[in-house]
């Protein structure tokens, strides 16, 4: 198996960095109420890494080409922030 660099390979290492750093320093870089809430938050961060990644999988059973796979995945970044922008 050839290992390929997609958008979520690099969404899930993100994550997993952003929990590390969390669990190393605190909750206090967001500067708010939630510094007692570092595990919480750690282990938030770590489940969607698995989330990503799972998908990063599963897109990768479906689109077999490099091009079409990292059309696919930032389709589906730009879909999720837009969403997550409604929401808010």
């Amino acid at each position: 198996m050839k290992f390929r660099i997609t958008p979520l390979n690099i969404a899930s290492a993100f994550l997993i960095v952003l929990a590390g750093y969390i669990w190393i320093y605190g909750a206090s870089i967001t500067g708010s109420q939630y510094e007692s809430w570092s595990g919480t938050i750690v282990w938030i961060f770590l489940l969607f890494a698995f989330v990503v990644a799972f998908l990063d999988i599963t897109f990768r059973n479906f689109f077999k080409e490099t091009r079409t796979l990292w059309i696919i995945e930032l389709s589906f970044i730009a879909l999720v922030i837009i969403l997550l922008l409604l929401v808010k």
